[in-house]
Parts: C-alpha cells; structure tokens; sequence
C-alpha cells in the first residue's frame, strides 16, 4: 500500500545532494556508520505502519554518545532533517522516515547500565527492549510496569516517544508514570538531563512534556526506569458476556465498586475468534465478548478483590466466569489478548489499527457507534482494547488489492477517531499521532492550543528539524481539512509531503 503525497500541507524542504550530505556527515561524525545504498536504506523504509512508505536519504547506525551528538550537529549545519527511531514497532508512522532527511536508528543503544534493587531503579539505553528490564530486574523479585503488546520487541526508548501503555497501564500508569529521569541531546547537540532520581524535580515538568514527544524535541540517550515489587500474587478472571454493551458497562462497574484491577481488557466475538484460532488460549468463541480481569497484591486482598468483582459481573450479565487454575493459564489468557493484533492479521489480507481513547461511561455508546459505521462503510471492525481506561484498538479489517478499500478503511477510522473526541475522549491513547492521525489533531484542538504547541516545538528545536511534518499539524493545514470537512467531503487520510 501506498498513501498519496500532498506537498501542500506541510511545505517542503529544500532538496539536497546526497553524495555531499553523505561526505560532510562522515567527516563530522568518523567511525559513524551510515547507510546510503538503495538496498540498505529499504529495512527502514516504514515502522509498524506499514501502508506509509518513504525511502530515507541516509541511515546511521551511531553507536556511541558522541556519534550522536556529532551527527545532530551535522545535520543542524546543513539544514539536513533528523528522524529518530528505535525499533519501528510504533502504528502511527511517528518513525517514517523523509526522502530529504537522515533516519538516526538508536538500536545499538542496547545496554542496561544499572539495575539498583534498593532504589528500585534501572538505568538504561534506549535501544533496550521493553521486557528486557523486566528480565534484568527479576532476580531481585522487581520489574518494570508497562507493558504493550510489543513489549517482547519494542524498545524503551521508543515507549518514552510514544509514552506507551499496555494491558497493565490502569493500576500502574503510562510510560510517563514509570520514567524517573531522562538524558537527552537536542539537534544543537546539547546535552540535557530532565526529571531527577527524586520523586519530584524543580522547575517546569520537562519530563513529562517529553514523553510523548514522538521524537520532536530531542534524542534520547538515557532512561531511568521505575521498578516495581513483584505482587504476591495474581489471579485473572475471564468473563463472557452475550452482548458488548453489557461487557462496556461491567467495566465501568467494576471501578465504580472501588476495584482497581491489575488489568481491565475487553476483546469482542472477532477477536475472540481470531486470538483462539492462533493461540488457542481458552477463549469462549460464542461469546460476543469477553473481558480478562487482573487482579493482584497481598493473598488476603486479591482473594476478597475477586470474589467482589465476580458478583459485579454476575450482576452485569456475565454468562460464564471463569479463573485461571494456574500461572500456566493465566499466561495463555493473557496471550491471547497480547497477539490479538497478529491474530487478525491472519483473518485478513490487511488491517488498519486505530487507537482511541473515551471515558469508560461511554463504552457502550461508542462499541454501538462503531458497529453502525462498520456497517455503513462495509468493513468488519474487531474491538480490542484497555477497557479499564477507554483506550480503544478498533482493528478495520480490509483488502488492498481491492479498489477503493483502504480508502474506506481510512474514512471509517477517521469517521471513530471523531467518535472518540464527541465522546469526550482522545484521538490517541498510546500509538501517538505520527502520520497516521495529524488531521484529526484539527478535529481535537483549536487554533490556539495548536500554536502553543508549535510554540513548544520552536523552544527544543527553532529550525523544526528534528521529526518534522509529524504529530502538530499546521493551522493552513487544519484550515484546509475544516474546510473540506465543512462541504461534506469524506474525512481524508493524512497525506504525506514528499520531503
């Protein structure tokens, strides 16, 4: 799949030769290794969003502090783009890369630097992958909370860009919530340290303005890492309800009777259908949906916990509970909820997933919002998501080989992104903005807050070249999407300047 480029929108940079691009980076930066062959610079062409496409111009693969930093400088003299990545799992297209424009791969960045069990604390490299800390940390009986879906691949430096959640981020919070302290350089070249190993830092919270970023401010070089105690113990509920506004309402009941899960999921008939097909984890396929309630802390506790959340179920119209015999079991619940999204990819020739964020309140507004559009756009839609928290994963199910289908497909995520902010919720939970969601940033805000945040943009980097056309539309281009918006015109894909 391609996605067709509009200039436009986002302005364009000035071409440059690569041959000179390449010889001035190499003198800046010796030692750096810099791929500049047409069959080397394919492997980075796209992230986990892989229906954007664009070739780079160079790729480094630095390998050590001052590398980067020579290289930011680099580039910041010849007015050359920086795009940085870790290791391409992100779904909004944030790592995209530009035809005009270095892509900096931080995947050498792979070394867990300390891991301190009295201060629960791991300092490490962004290139570390997610469950690695965890890994690191186990011998002291700690671990690290957040835990997308890609966590076996996804690096940690990529979660802080995208200040990632996963299936346990209700109780335990967001990347945000779990990074004590940054190092990071700016496209100057500066080193900077934000946030502290103190429970609080002076001054404005830099820290958590920099998660979620999308790698628009700077580079990370550094990580510290929160560590939590193992729980005692941990159960998981899985009940199947015979209808998906019943499930959306037992969540919102569930928190409601004062119970804060470990992790509150919901998957519905599709995804129940697909998981079991692929990890065969004991999923009830009859059922119209199911939710995987987590529920972990001191024996006693856990023990009362569950027995309260099984009478709000029952009450909320759970045809069957069911609680995992073991720790065996409870992996192969929670299996199947973590390769969901592989599971349906087998169902299809092609997916499109969206990620929206509402209030739990309207859970079953929305679930019925979205069955009606994937009705009137003719594209089956499998609902998996954090419950406990209204971040929403519709996955479109569609064919590109047939014409017209993706861009129904883009129109109908569109079409529940817009859902999402009527409903009072978020154009994004977790995914990020990227590419992929840019012009319903002008459905969620106005012309003012998009010119504070251009503001802070121009304060890390004045030039705009670290990650640019990503994340912060343009008012001209949020002027221009109103308006077709305004005639009745179907909500457009976000279309790519060719850099």
């Amino acid at each position: 799949m391609n996605i067709h480029y509009d200039a436009r929108l986002d302005g364009e940079l000035p071409r440059r030769d690569k041959a000179e691009v390449l010889a001035s980076l190499q003198q800046a930066a010796p030692g750096l290794t810099l791929l500049h062959r047409e069959e080397d610079l394919h492997p980075f062409e796209c992230d986990g969003l892989a229906a954007y496409r664009v070739m780079p111009m160079l790729v480094a693969l630095p390998e050590t502090l001052d590398q980067v930093e020579a290289l930011l400088k680099g580039c910041r003299a010849l007015g050359v783009p920086v795009v940085t990545r870790g290791a391409g799992t992100g779904l909004s297209g944030g790592a995209l890369p530009l035809e005009q424009g270095v892509l900096l791969v931080m995947s050498r960045f792979s070394r867990i630097l300390e891991v301190d069990p009295d201060a629960r604390i791991a300092r490490v490299q962004p290139g570390v992958r997610n469950l690695a800390i965890s890994e690191a940390a186990a011998p002291f009986g700690l671990y690290y909370a957040p835990d997308p879906s890609s966590q076996i691949a996804c690096s940690i430096g990529g979660n802080v860009a995208e200040n990632a959640g996963g299936v346990h981020c209700l109780k335990y919070g967001l990347t945000v919530h779990n990074v004590m302290k940054v190092e990071i350089l700016t496209i100057e070249g500066e080193r900077m340290t934000l946030g502290s190993e103190a429970l609080d830092a002076p001054g404005f919270d830099l820290l958590a303005l920099f998660n979620g970023s999308e790698g628009m401010l700077g580079v990370v070089t550094e990580i510290t890492v929160k560590l939590l105690p193992k729980p005692e113990t941990t159960k998981v509920l899985m009940a199947s309800f015979d209808d998906v506004g019943k499930a959306g309402r037992a969540v919102g009941d569930i928190i409601a009777a004062g119970i804060i899960p470990g992790g509150l999921e919901m998957m519905d008939n599709l995804a129940i259908r697909a998981a079991e097909d692929f990890i065969h984890a004991g999923y009830p396929v009859e059922a119209e949906a199911i939710l995987l309630c987590e529920l972990d802390g001191v024996e006693a506790d856990v023990d009362d916990d569950a027995d309260r959340v099984r009478e709000v179920l029952e009450r909320a119209g759970a045809i069957d509970i069911q609680q995992a015999r073991d720790e065996a079991e409870r992996a192969r619940f929670w299996a199947g909820r973590k390769n969901a999204f592989p599971a349906v990819g087998r169902m299809s020739p092609d997916y499109y997933c969206m990620d929206g964020t509402i209030p739990r309140r309207e859970l079953p507004r929305v679930l019925q919002g979205i069955a009606d559009l994937s009705e009137a756009y003719g594209l089956k839609v499998a609902n998996v998501f954090h419950a406990g928290d209204g971040n929403m994963h519709p996955l479109i199910l569609f064919d590109a080989n047939r014409e017209g289908e993706l861009e129904q497909a883009e129109a109908l995520g569109g079409k529940i992104l817009e859902l999402c902010v009527e409903a009072g919720g978020s154009i994004t939970g977790e995914h990020g903005v990227g590419r992929e969601k840019i012009n319903q940033m002008c459905a969620q805000f106005g012309s003012d807050e998009l010119t504070t945040f251009h503001a802070v943009k121009a304060a890390f980097d004045p030039e705009g070249l670290l990650n640019p056309g990503k994340n912060i539309p343009t008012l001209a281009r949020c002027a221009e999407f109103g308006a077709m918006h305004v005639h009745g015109g179907e909500l457009p894909h976000p279309e790519l300047p060719r850099f």
